[in-house]
């Protein structure tokens, strides 16, 4: 895109002044960032654009939002050695065998090909469907357009719940810098094999995705999750410029996780707000680069990309008759086939070369669609719209006549050559007197056996939260370990003593030691029998462990620093945020679980605690147009809307809720933040807790005349000048650096690097 990899980057921007880098004197990525882009100061986001944008610039594809974070947060050099110049652990990255189904691998994944002899590293910066009906001029059949992983045909999504979807995979194999990238040679003759990567230097794989919803899941959360997954021990590791453990001061796994999409979507905002950069969806390209490419008279250039949208445009325009009235017709172009079409594109296609070129040929239909048209209506009667994101690098919809359909957002993938196979939808059902329906618990804090912390020839020690259901019917579900140990040694029922510890309060000393049952089947069990205290709840964090060979649990609380208020509820105690906004809402007590008899304003607040869209945090947010039906599965009658309505009203203006701003995807599905391209819907959204700000010494409230505002500062590695070595001071303190992020032996610095202590400036 902007040149060769490792030849453009520099170590200045475009005004002469120097890059910040990710093992520079001070760390890119700070603790406002874990936060999310709006709570980040301006000065820090000036600090981290300057960096992403060289990044940009740097690199030969364009840049995905994951690929991005992986350079500020691993460490990407600039100036020739690509990640190669980090001490990252290779052993860490997922292993691709060639005749495997391949796990889920969203864009920023590294990876390592098992090729048969020299293993090929790589970072994969595009991935795109790659279903095999695709024609060569990219004509794609109209239920491939939109269609979900697993789709078997038109109107057969599949009923596989592990569905499997073809996909092209574009490697970097470059990123890791000249040490580690085959020669010319070498890669030549892995491509003409065509075993491990295709002649264009690409990865054809089978990905077996765990779920349907996992398949449809958004780039950015199925790369956070393979990051607390599969890459783990990378994503924590002590030896990147600044650990997300350090940035979120905590090891918890809530914690991690919201520290890490606060931290995407930083990236994500400041490479939106560029004025260098153009993106296409979470892709993002030098404005320069596309200016090149435009005044390029080559394969693939303007005149090429001029062809292409002359070609969609006209795809479905009827030849003209003398008599009678042209048929409608819909034809749906995949740009990536398209685009092979092209004499002499074949070159340019391979390696990276091919995701530059599928961006920019999205970009150039885009503008062409927003500048000539109206609403995607052009002058010759036909309508265009991007339908498809995903397969073929973008699927394109062309109808005629156009204006026989009713407008809306061209960009916005709707997913109209799926829809157009499937059985029409039912007619509403009339209104009728309905009683509220007891909604079940939802998918995305499902039960189980929670986090597995210790397991060694000593005990077994893992953490999980509380559930209603435990406090209702007096049981607590034991991990499969545990299982397996107890009912080797003492049979499928024996007699447990359960030990309680509520850190920081006193139990009955009928609570405080109990005899409880354990059912024990092959691979899972539970405790029955348990008398739960009477200041548990649902959500609370417990601590369980067993001795081996013992028939003694002992389950702790932990404290938090303060007590704050959740909702109605006010505790001292860890707890997950998503369990207690799900399993404590109104209706729900340690005796029961329904929502009837309760008044509207208690009715809306269950509803959007058990319906709405659950961020980690716990906050919950929900279609405002679908509460009535939420509330009494169909449409109710008009005294019960009407009394909803007051009730939404009287609940925002005490802002026990609040309005926001989400959109709807093709498939009907909420989302919040409000995706680019989709239609904005009105949400509301519940508040869980608000917790007391305590400010840093010499800060003043907002708005008022301060002395100082101090900012912490993690610790951080920072890379050393040639011939400098660490003090003993900081090697020390880098294993006891280690130690806190969960090592317990430590790690010593790596070669070239030292550790630079945590500590506050002023700014």
């Amino acid at each position: 895109m902007g040149g060769e990899p490792y030849v453009s980057a520099t170590a200045d921007d475009d005004n002469g002044a120097e890059v910040p880098e990710p093992y520079g004197d001070r760390a890119l990525l700070t603790v406002a960032m874990v936060k999310g882009y709006d709570a980040v100061p301006d000065e820090e986001r000036d600090r981290l654009r300057c960096y992403l944008e060289a990044a940009v610039a740097a690199r030969a594809a364009p840049v995905h939002t994951n690929v991005a974070f992986n350079a500020v947060y691993f460490g990407y050099d600039l100036v020739g050695d690509g990640y190669g110049g980090s001490p990252l652990d290779l052993d860490d990255f997922p292993v691709i065998t060639f005749g495997e189904c391949a796990p889920v691998l969203p864009v920023g994944a590294m990876v390592c090909v098992a090729t048969g002899s020299d293993p090929l590293y790589a970072e994969i910066v595009y991935r795109e469907g790659a279903h095999p009906e695709a024609g060569d001029l990219g004509d794609v059949p109209a239920w491939l357009s939109g269609a979900p992983a697993g789709a078997e045909g038109p109107g057969r999504p599949g009923g596989d719940a592990a569905p499997r979807r073809r996909e092209l995979l574009v490697p970097d194999l470059h990123a890791f810098g000249p040490a580690l990238s085959l020669s010319p040679a070498q890669l030549h003759r892995l491509r003409t094999r065509r075993r491990w990567i295709n002649e264009d230097g690409h990865l054809i794989v089978d990905v077996c995705y765990p779920s349907a919803e996992a398949a449809r899941c958004d780039e950015l959360k199925a790369y956070a999750r393979h990051l607390l997954t599969a890459a783990r021990e990378q994503l924590l590791s002590p030896v990147v410029p600044v650990s997300l453990a350090a940035l979120v001061g905590s090891a918890y796994e809530d914690d991690l996780r919201a520290g890490l999409a606060g931290l995407l979507d930083t990236v994500r905002g400041v490479l939106r707000s560029s004025t260098a950069l153009r993106t296409w969806g979470h892709y993002a390209m030098t404005r320069t680069s596309l200016a090149d490419c435009w005044r390029d008279t080559g394969p693939l250039g303007g005149d090429d990309l001029r062809s292409l949208a002359a070609a969609v445009e006209r795809a479905a325009t009827p030849v003209r008759r003398r008599y009678g009235l042209a048929a409608p017709q819909t034809v749906y172009t995949a740009v990536g086939p398209r685009l092979r079409a092209f004499p002499g594109a074949s070159e340019r296609l391979r390696g990276v070369g091919y995701a530059a070129a599928v961006c920019r040929a999205n970009v150039a239909l885009a503008d062409v669609v927003q500048g000539d048209s109206e609403q995607g209506l052009f002058e010759n009667g036909s309508r265009i719209t991007l339908d498809d994101a995903f397969e073929g690098g973008g699927v394109w919809r062309t109808h005629y006549p156009g204006d026989a359909e009713a407008p809306g957002d061209p960009l916005v993938p709707a997913g109209l050559g799926w829809k157009s196979t499937m059985p029409a939808p039912s007619e509403p059902a009339p209104e009728a007197e309905l009683d509220p329906v007891d909604l079940p618990l939802a998918d995305d804090v499902s039960l189980g056996t929670g986090e597995l912390l210790r397991d060694d020839a000593l005990e077994i020690v893992w953490r999980t939260s509380l559930r209603l259901a435990h406090l209702i019917n007096g049981c607590f579900p034991l991990h499969p370990y545990v299982v397996k140990d107890l009912r080797r040694s003492y049979g499928a029922r024996p007699t447990i003593r359960l030990d309680l510890d509520h850190a920081g309060e006193s139990l009955d000393e009928k609570e405080a030691t109990q005899r409880v049952t354990a059912e024990l089947e092959q691979d899972s069990g539970r405790l029955v029998g348990i008398a739960w205290p009477r200041d548990f709840f649902p959500g609370l964090l417990l601590e369980l462990r067993q001795r081996r060979g013992t028939k003694v649990i002992r389950l702790a609380t932990t404290r938090l620093t303060e007590r704050i208020q959740v909702g109605d509820r006010e505790t001292g105690h860890r707890y997950d945020p998503r369990v207690l906004t799900r399993e404590d809402a109104p209706g729900s007590d340690r005796h029961r679980d329904s929502a009837a008899g309760l008044s509207p304003r208690r009715l809306v607040m269950r509803t959007v605690r058990r319906c709405g869209l659950l961020t980690l945090d716990g906050h919950a947010l929900m279609d405002r147009s679908a509460l009535p039906s939420a509330v009494y599965g169909g449409r109710p009658a008009r005294s019960q809307a009407e009394a909803l309505q007051l009730a939404v009203a009287e609940l925002l203006a005490e802002r026990l809720l609040e309005p926001a701003l989400g959109s709807r995807d093709p498939w009907g599905q909420p989302h919040f933040p409000a995706r680019d391209r989709e239609p904005t819907i009105p949400l509301i959204g519940y508040r869980p807790a608000r917790r007391r700000v305590i400010r840093p010494w010499g800060a003043t409230e907002a708005g008022g005349e301060g002395l100082l505002v101090v900012q912490f500062v993690p610790g951080h590695l920072r890379r050393l000048r040639p011939g400098w070595s660490p003090s003993d001071m900081q090697r020390a303190a880098f294993r006891e650096h280690c130690r806190r992020l969960g090592k317990a032996d430590g790690w010593e610095l790596p070669h070239g690097y030292t550790f630079v202590t945590e500590h506050t400036r002023g700014r």
